[in-house]
């Protein structure tokens, strides 16, 4: 839930003007999640066309022009924020907004306490969007070179912080969660590698997505779902009881048992029919 990076300019690169093209009559609602990760900067090649909305999160405003909602985290300094005029129109939103949101899908400790999944579960809560599409957001810094499209910036998701020990798990239970909602997660991103578990789909293919392209892949995700191992993750949660509402879950970390997150990590992997890839060694745990 910290800021990715710190950037202090506060003007837009000049955009390519685009045409866009028409949209058809009957199409899902897809809604852009864009992060700032390196490849984020495709996305201003693109049309606005086919989003209904654009959810930029910290300095992801710079990436394009036209974007609806910024949600940033709570130490983001206001010399990254963008300048007032570029902001007229627009939604910023900030903890009292995505908090709730976030507590209506089981809380941070559960969900995950870093600004792409705070600000996907909001905009699932929120916009209620058909399709959930995601650039940026990879969260894998393996690769050389410059880990954000501004330069090098702190690897939030990478921290040693006991609800982040699974990105694959927390990503999963996101798909889980949306596509019970009727929603479909997907991976824009051209990068190798990625830990988002998310399907990989192109902006030129989405863009031809109709309702029923976009309910079909929900389908099929709800299809892959091992439901006895849903059943688990979700009765070992209200077990724990690990639910802070004002999202303030690091004055309470005597209470929360690391291994106990990694053993529900497994189950929502398990429920997505994956196994754990972490190096750390296996644990025997969750008994129901």
């Amino acid at each position: 839930m910290r800021m990715i990076g710190l950037v202090c300019a506060r003007s837009l690169p000049r955009m390519r003007p685009l045409k866009e093209p028409m949209r058809p009559a009957s199409a899902p609602k897809i809604v852009l999640i864009l992060g700032s990760a390196p490849d984020a900067v495709r996305s201003r090649e693109w049309h606005r066309a086919p989003f209904d909305a654009i959810v930029a999160i910290n300095n992801a405003w710079r990436v394009r022009e036209d974007w609806d909602h910024l949600l940033h985290a709570g130490d983001f300094p206001p010399g990254a924020m963008p300048a007032p005029d570029l902001t007229r129109g627009r939604n910023i939103h900030t903890a009292p907004d995505y908090v709730p949101a976030q507590n209506a899908y089981g809380g941070f400790v559960y969900a995950g306490a870093t600004m792409s999944l705070t600000s996907a579960y909001w905009a699932l809560h929120v916009l209620k969007p058909d399709v959930l599409a995601f650039l940026g957001c990879d969260m894998n810094y393996d690769q050389a070179g410059p880990t954000h499209f501004y330069g090098y910036g702190n690897a939030d998701p990478l921290r040693p912080d006991v609800t982040l020990q699974s990105l694959e798990a927390k990503t999963g239970r996101l798909m889980i969660s949306a596509a019970r909602q009727g929603c479909i997660c997907v991976n824009l991103s051209h990068l190798d590698t990625s830990r988002l578990v998310f399907p990989r789909v192109d902006v030129d293919q989405l863009r031809e997505w109709s309702p029923r392209d976009a309910q079909f892949r929900v389908d099929s995700v709800l299809r892959q779902i091992d439901e006895t191992e849903l059943q688990r993750a979700e009765i070992r949660e209200r077990t724990l009881g690990y639910y802070f509402p004002s999202g303030e879950y690091w004055l309470f970390l005597d209470q929360i048992d690391g291994d106990e997150l990694r053993c529900l990590d497994s189950l929502w992997l398990a429920a997505l029919g994956r196994k754990e890839t972490s190096a750390a060694p296996a644990l025997e745990c969750c008994s129901d």
